[in-house]
């Protein structure tokens, strides 16, 4: 099944707008991922992210690069939609926030050798043409000891039920009228984990990253959302995303690259 890119394109102008199906990644999704980054770095030593040169690859609407931006990171965002890329300057400007956004891809990234103390790639792995010159690109950008963040899908049976089936294929539930995942592109841990050790990135943790709560109605929410009686930013608030135990759907984690030898 060919992905379709290109929607980001389509409605990306409406990344901020809770209507729109792209903010059901802000709701619960960002700040469960924001949070856990941060976390990792203050964990490590990191005793505040002020000055840190942060590298968003995939950057879509801004959210993860304005949350960044806000704790004192300089950040750079890349993304390859246009208008993605006009929208998070819009939005970011129009706080106050100065991101610098390039347009670009994974596999070809716009910016100098060693130079972020910080990289992170969410929604995207699953999406890219070749994972292995994502992660080398994402390796040849970071400075040496510097962190790599990201999430991802796992390719399980869960994996394709929630993500394939339901948001996607079911027309009851599905956010899209178009193909935005193949179960084939996802990637289980420890391929992963193989993938960044060929690059000189070592993996340093791994979370799940799903649902805070059972309820069933959130089911039904999705079909409300579906039919725009509820808006995609509630929808993702209440399906209360953070992290968990389970890594047999989405998961996120950190590498860190290998410091120089003296």
């Amino acid at each position: 099944m060919a992905i379709d890119n290109e929607v980001y394109d389509r409605i990306g102008v409406g990344w901020w707008d809770e209507s729109n199906p792209l903010n059901l990644l802000q709701g619960s999704l960002t700040p469960a991922r924001y949070d856990y980054f941060r976390d990792v770095l203050l964990a490590r030593g990191y005793r505040t992210l002020d000055g840190l040169r942060a590298l968003d690859i995939g950057s879509g609407g801004g959210f993860l690069a304005e949350r960044f931006a806000r704790a004192g990171c300089t950040v750079v965002g890349v993304d390859p939609s246009t208008v993605s890329l006009e929208t998070a300057h819009r939005h970011a400007s129009a706080a106050g926030l100065t991101i610098d956004y390039r347009r670009g891809v994974g596999e070809h990234l716009p910016v100098n050798d060693a130079t972020f103390d910080l990289a992170y790639c969410c929604d995207v792995l699953e999406h890219v043409d070749d994972l292995d010159a994502v992660l080398a690109e994402t390796a040849r950008a970071l400075a040496p000891g510097g962190l790599y963040f990201f999430d991802t899908i796992n390719r399980t049976w869960l994996g394709k039920l929630v993500v394939i089936k339901i948001m996607q294929e079911w027309r009851w539930t599905r956010m899209f009228d178009t193909p935005v995942h193949d179960w084939s592109m996802f990637i289980t841990p420890a391929e992963l984990t193989a993938a960044l050790a060929r690059h000189g990135l070592r993996l340093g943790g791994l979370t799940g990253l799903g649902l805070r709560t059972a309820d069933p109605r959130r089911l039904l929410d999705m079909h409300r959302a579906r039919q725009g009686r509820l808006t995609y930013g509630e929808f993702s608030r209440r399906l209360n995303f953070g992290r968990v135990p389970y890594t047999g759907a989405n998961y996120m984690g950190y590498a860190v690259k290998a410091a120089a030898r003296g």
